[in-house]
């Protein structure tokens, strides 16, 4: 029963995902119509693909399953940091000055953004080589516990279920390019929000309601709490919590494929529906997928567990969750996961092309590249960017030893945020940003995030680097903490003894924000 529900809710789901890319080829016949949709996208579509982008697999099945298990129901403050500090905030910081900026500076990729604002190609260059270098780990984590997933329905290898969600997600994204990703975000987004509301209900009613799974979860031991630090306000480790907090809400405003959602804006008002579609959409996703994971401690006999340490093996918490739970259930969540992973995967690729393209391939072409060569030349490296990730996550399950595999996909987060949050935030609010400030702070989260792939892969013991250097390498989400907030104070402070740029040119460009428009009395008063 569970086999065939899911193969029918599947086949409907690749049939409408590939049909929406066939129906928006039309749109991505130049680069701006594939890259931002013609800066034409309304609040709905925008809000979806900026959620969706945010959430894959690795949130609902890893993360979920990993913070739940270590604090218990207080990992839920992570879902609520993400929608308050990673959606809304995002939106009401960065969705307008970024549309108004970009267009007057015709930008449409973030390197192309660092070229322009500061007036230098080497930027840029760097900049994308960042993007090139951690953003494809990033993608192929993406395919993070589909394989547990699928293995509760379908006895397939982890290789077919990787290649027909990476064919599938290609057809769509080189058919339409951002129009079809925006719609199918969409769509898929929906399904992420039923689905997560019905698997919270189900498992809650499994345990005869939330009062009854709270008491349950209070009674499991804790070693220094004579009880109930599961259910506890802050939970059992409140600083690590908050680490995470930051790394998983703040670091939206640093990650290009996050960003590039508010280029293609189409109006003020849609800035406004965007930002409560956008905050409503993380609330019930985000907080939903970590209170969900939080009672992960009821499973611990059916989970797996690692042989070597003793240690839950985290993805398989979520999949243990929901083994007990209705075919009609579990065939939802097979379609939520896969949603969650492709819309990202789909956003993911279409950065990493057009980056690869319109900030590479095309100024060090020398012949010149129109309109149709440079949709070609980002379709061909979508494929690429997607055959590329799939195999990183094939070897990665074939070959558990190559550790640094999966090292490189736990610091991405952090050295993308950490080398880029910055020099955009001050980028389009503070004209006192020097391009020297912005290498810096490129050289600060790579740096950092360097650093802890080397002290990870080399089991370095870092409590003897001292009590705040080895908290701050004590794991990558530390680590991607420190290197996105220092940023922050690495800019302005490099920016205090370095040259400045053309004040006149600058002023230039921030008259942009002060440009006079008419509004309807209704939007603006009078």
């Amino acid at each position: 029963m569970t086999v065939i529900l899911s193969s029918i809710l599947l086949i409907v789901f690749f049939a409408v995902m590939i049909g929406v890319g066939i129906y928006t080829r039309k749109n991505a016949t130049d680069v701006n119509g594939f890259v931002l949709g013609g800066r034409s996208v309304g609040p709905w579509l925008t809000a979806f693909a900026f959620g969706t982008s945010y959430f894959s697999a690795v949130i609902f099945v890893g993360y979920a399953g990993q913070f739940g298990w270590l604090y218990g129901m207080s990992a839920t403050w992570a879902g609520i940091g993400n929608a308050l500090v990673g959606s809304m905030l995002a939106w009401k910081i960065l969705g307008r000055r970024t549309r108004i900026m970009t267009q007057y500076l015709d930008s449409k990729t973030m390197p192309d953004f660092f070229e322009k604002r500061f007036f230098s190609k080497n930027l840029k260059i760097i900049a994308s080589v960042i993007v090139f270098v951690f953003l494809i780990p990033y993608t192929a984590s993406l395919y993070n516990g589909l394989s547990s997933l699928f293995g509760l329905v379908f006895d397939l290898p982890y290789w077919v279920v990787i290649a027909v969600m990476a064919v599938l997600t290609g057809i769509y994204v080189i058919f339409g390019g951002y129009m079809a990703t925006a719609i199918n975000d969409f769509i898929q987004g929906i399904i992420m929000l039923i689905g997560i509301t019905a698997v919270i209900l189900a498992v809650l009613n499994g345990h005869g309601g939330l009062i009854s799974a709270m008491q349950e979860l209070s009674a499991v031991e804790c070693e220094g709490w004579a009880g109930g630090a599961y259910t506890s306000f802050l939970g059992p480790d409140p600083l690590a919590l908050v680490f995470v907090v930051i790394l998983t809400s703040l670091g939206t405003w640093g990650l290009p494929q996050m960003v590039g959602k508010f280029y293609a804006i189409k109006s003020e008002k849609d800035i406004h529906k965007g930002t409560i579609i956008s905050t409503f959409f993380a609330m019930i996703v985000a907080a939903g997928c970590y209170f969900l994971g939080g009672f992960g401690r009821l499973y611990a006999d059916k989970i797996s567990y690692n042989p070597a340490n003793g240690k839950p093996l985290f993805d398989t918490i979520v999949p243990a969750m929901l083994s007990t739970l209705s075919p009609v259930i579990i065939a939802v969540v097979i379609v939520l996961v896969l949603s969650a992973s492709m819309s990202t995967l789909s956003s993911l690729v279409l950065t990493s092309s057009s980056t690869l393209t319109l900030d590479v391939i095309k100024p060090a072409s020398k012949k010149g590249m129109d309109e149709k060569k440079q949709v070609f030349t980002m379709r061909m490296f979508i494929v690429f960017f997607i055959l590329v990730s799939a195999i990183i996550a094939v070897v990665k399950d074939a070959f558990p030893g190559i550790t640094f595999i999966a090292q490189m996909m736990g610091v991405s987060w952090g050295a993308l945020a950490g080398a880029f949050l910055a020099p955009f935030l001050y980028g389009l609010y503070w004209k006192g940003a020097t391009r020297a400030s912005v290498a810096a702070c490129y050289i600060w989260g790579c740096g950092i995030a360097i650093i802890q792939l080397i002290v990870t892969l080399g089991g370095a013991d870092v409590s003897s680097w001292g009590p705040v250097i080895g908290y701050i390498f004590k794991s990558s989400i530390n680590s991607g903490v420190v290197a996105m907030v220092g940023g922050l104070i690495v800019v302005p402070l490099v920016s205090a003894f370095t040259r400045k740029e053309d004040a006149a040119k600058i002023d230039e460009m921030f008259t942009c924000f002060d440009k006079r428009v008419q509004v309807p009395v209704k939007e603006a008063l009078d």
